[in-house]
Order: C-alpha cells, then structure tokens, then sequence
C-alpha cells in the first residue's frame, strides 16, 4: 500500500503584489509528497520553488487554494498556530546556514528549544544527540569560525532535527559548498531519510544533488512539468 501524503497542495495560486502590479508565482497547483519521500524540485530561477517550499513550511499562504501538511490545513491557521506547527512538524535547512557567530555549536543547535518548555539540561542532551547524528561530537563546543562550511551546515542540519520534526525543507542546502562538503551534506540527507525516516522536500539547481533524492520534480512558470 502506498503511504498518505505527507503533503497535499490542492489548486493552489499564490500572487505577490508591487504597488498595484500583481506578480503570479504559482498557477492551480497540485503536488502531493508522500510520508518519508525524499523529493528534489529543481526549476529555473522565478520559476516558484522557494515559494512553493515557504508554502510547506507555513512561512507563506496561498492565495487561493489548499495547503495540507501533516494532516493540518495551513491556509486556515492563525499566525499564532503556524509557528506552533512549525516548531513542532517543519525543520528547516538554509543554503547561507544562519548560525549566530557568538554561540558555539551547542548553542545554535539549542536555539529551538528555547521555545519549549524543556529544562536547560534536556535542552542540552538534545542539542548533543543532533549534533552527534550529524558527526559533529567532538565540535559542540566550536564557534562558526572555527568550522569548515560543510561543518556549519551540519550544524544547520543538527538545529533543523533537534526538535524531531516530521518534514526537513532545504532550500539549496549545498549550494555555497565545494563538491566533497556537498556530497557530505548529501549523505547526510539521505541517512536522515532512510534510518530516521524524515520527510525531505529539496529545492536545488544542482544535478548532483537532484540524483541523491528518490524523485525529482522540475517547476516551471508555477506549474509542475
């Protein structure tokens, strides 16, 4: 039996406005990710990949149409009740890493914790499992200057994982990163998906990374080709 889509987008537009200019990204789309696929969306630059990602992830609403990850409809949440689904359900991993210089590791591993009710010695022992799945152990206690790219963005990884989300969105995770920190970072994906089991949605421009998912999507002027 197949499984239950993670994620369901059902006829959905999006449209940004400039001034009185509308500027539409995403035409009557439907895409579904099934629970624990590893899917890439690759697609030219304006094509609408990182809107559709920021749709998945609850960072955006659709202009018209249905959004439904995890079995929650996102379009009919409050503001207040999208960040408690991301916080619990989305984990997020960014091609510029966004760790805070002046925290070790551990703490940019911990920054999402903060905003449970977890004591700090949890909050701890959580942010070293993470960091351990992604083979950083013996850097907990490094700053970001002190690490290799493909090291901060394993870091990135470990924060996105720390509060065990169900899906992984990574807007081109690889993108700034020499080709063996790549493939590293890649690996890494692929093992979150086959042994934790997480739900991966993948924008990318990069082939390489393209083949390291199960199923490849090319976006096109908002529609899926």
């Amino acid at each position: 039996m197949s499984a239950e889509p993670i994620v369901k987008l059902s006829a959905v537009n999006k449209t940004y406005f400039r001034g009185s200019e509308s500027i539409p990204v995403l035409d009557g789309l439907d895409f579904e990710v099934p629970d624990g696929a590893f899917q890439a969306l690759m697609g030219p630059s304006g094509s609408g990949k990182s809107t559709l990602l920021h749709l998945i992830a609850g960072l955006d609403r659709p202009t018209k149409g249905s959004v439904q990850v995890a079995g929650k409809e996102l379009s009919k949440m409050s503001d207040a009740e999208l960040a408690a689904f991301r916080a619990n359900h989305i984990g997020f991993i960014f091609q510029s890493y966004n760790l805070l210089p002046v925290l070790t590791a551990q703490e940019n591993v911990e920054l999402p914790l903060l905003l449970t009710k977890l004591g700090r010695g949890e909050r701890k022992t959580r942010a070293q499992t993470a960091l351990r799945v992604v083979g950083l152990e013996e850097r907990m206690g490094h700053y970001p200057r002190q690490l290799s790219g493909g090291q901060e963005q394993r870091v990135a990884i470990a924060r996105a994982i720390v509060n065990d989300p169900q899906i992984l969105v990574a807007d081109e995770p690889t993108g700034d990163l020499d080709r063996k920190s790549a493939d590293d970072v890649l690996e890494l994906l692929g093992r979150l998906n086959t042994e934790l089991k997480k739900t991966i949605v993948m924008v990318t421009h990069d082939p390489a990374a393209a083949e390291r998912a199960t199923v490849t999507r090319h976006l096109n002027k908002g529609a899926l080709q």
